[in-house]
């Protein structure tokens, strides 16, 4: 079994009422839904909940761990950070959504500023998809097309990626690497653009697809872990005159 963390600061659902008639359990909510299976046990917590609903019980329990914030990135306690941050490193699958580029957690792994150009005006926004054949894609054609979407624009500032899956192009003109994977330590991160709140994109099958894949092509190695420090020689070292 397959044990995944949807994590969401859960804000706008409680500002915002048009957010909370697109994601009536919230956007969290909506994630584990569609994720849930015979095989992925998947579990939800808030910013607002102790520890952010991510107790050492939780973390160490978790396999994957998605996250989605916007308004409140600062309020997360970088105790919380830290110890997600030992996790990935650990083996710990993480997949950020959206927004999330800006939170604490993914510009502490990447160490740059995330930032990027963004504009909220209807753009359509086409998703092509550039390595068809990552499992990440899997069951997706030549692009994602998403009618209505928060624009997010070039320059992003981000490493180079291990992988880039997709790119964006945007109804302004903008293009955006809107996938990409990355690894650190142990732990595979993965970043995919689209979840503008006010959106129904996570409601898109093929949306769902990829984040679904991701947390397939997240979940930890089972091997061995390498063992650190002074070491013993494994043959006899002869003395040199």
């Amino acid at each position: 079994m397959l044990n995944v963390t949807v994590w969401n600061e859960n804000r706008h659902e409680q500002k915002n009422p048009v957010v909370r008639e697109i994601y009536p359990e919230g956007i969290h909510g909506a994630i584990a839904n569609f994720l849930t299976t015979e095989s992925v046990n998947v579990k939800t917590a808030t910013l607002d909940e102790p520890n952010h609903g991510l107790s050492d019980d939780v973390l160490n329990s978790t396999d994957v761990l998605i996250w989605w914030g916007h308004l409140a990135h600062e309020e997360v306690e970088d105790a919380i950070v830290n110890k997600v941050k030992q996790r990935v490193l650990e083996g710990m699958g993480l997949i950020v959504l959206h927004s999330g580029h800006f939170s604490k957690i993914f510009k502490t792994l990447m160490g740059t500023t995330c930032d990027l150009k963004w504009r909220e005006a209807d753009d359509k926004e086409r998703l092509w998809v550039i390595d068809p054949s990552h499992p990440i894609v899997e069951g997706i054609g030549e692009y994602i097309e998403l009618e209505k979407e928060e624009m997010y624009g070039e320059h992003f500032d981000i490493p180079a990626p291990d992988q880039l899956i997709m790119m964006s192009w945007f109804e302004g003109g903008e293009v955006f690497r809107s996938a990409c994977t990355y690894q650190r330590g142990k732990g595979k991160v993965f970043y995919f653009r689209p979840g503008h709140e006010t959106y129904p994109t996570y409601h898109n099958e093929e949306i769902q697809r990829v984040i679904s894949n991701a947390v397939q092509w997240a979940k930890p190695t089972e091997r061995n872990m390498p063992v650190y420090g002074n070491a013993k020689p494994l043959e006899e070292i002869q003395e040199k005159n």
